[in-house]
């Protein structure tokens, strides 16, 4: 018997433009950036006119704001992932930052929006502050909840405790920010540094039993 296809009406094909030119806009900023971008280039890869695009987005700052929202939206939320974590406090913070590294510094839509945040802040600082929202704040906030946690279990020490949180962030922006600028210059094996980074700041924060000299 012969599949019929249902055909999407008119209504359905309207509700759905926005998000596929707010998809093939991403494409377009992430390939050129914003000045060398125009509101004709993201028309051709879908196909219709530049006119369709104002009337959902009436100029190119309106588009891209609303692109790198969109494109925003899409990453999962570190505090979801806490309670699935299990082991030690070292253990869950191990396993809570290579979580985090493959969301943010090993994945590409959230590597371009890095890209287009740092190219494009001056300009759209509100770009910055969504990325900084979306991506930077969670993962604080879930990291200072587990060291808080291992400080009162006495598995951290209180005082090496101060600035972990920001210390053991930094390796995934860094691994994000090394491998847009310098990955064909200076390839790193961006795994192995994020552990290496991790197991260092480690050392600083586990309680020992025994004085150090």
């Amino acid at each position: 018997m012969k599949r019929v296809e249902k055909k999407t009406s008119r209504a359905e094909r309207k509700a759905r433009r926005p998000d596929e030119i707010l998809v093939a806009a991403f494409e377009v900023f992430a390939a050129k950036g914003y000045a060398a971008t125009r509101v004709e280039d993201v028309a051709a890869r879908l196909g219709i006119t530049k006119g369709t695009i104002y009337f959902y987005f009436p100029t190119k700052e309106v588009l891209f704001q609303e692109t790198f929202r969109h494109a925003s939206t899409s990453y999962t939320d570190l505090s979801t992932a806490i309670g699935s974590l299990r082991g030690s406090t070292a253990d869950r913070i191990r396993a809570l930052l290579l979580i985090s590294y493959e969301s943010t510094a090993n994945d590409r839509k959230t590597g371009e929006l890095l890209r287009l945040s740092l190219a494009e802040g001056i300009r759209f600082p509100e770009a910055v502050d969504c990325y900084h929202g979306r991506f930077i704040t969670p993962t604080l906030a879930a990291l200072a909840a587990l060291i808080e946690q291992g400080v009162k279990s006495g598995e951290f020490c209180q005082h090496a405790a101060a600035c972990a949180r920001d210390v053991l962030a930094s390796s995934i922006f860094q691994v994000a920010v090394w491998r847009l600028m310098f990955a064909d210059r200076t390839p790193v094996d961006s795994k192995a540094l994020l552990e290496a980074h991790i197991d260092l700041v480690m050392s600083g924060l586990v309680q020992r039993s025994e004085p150090r000299y």
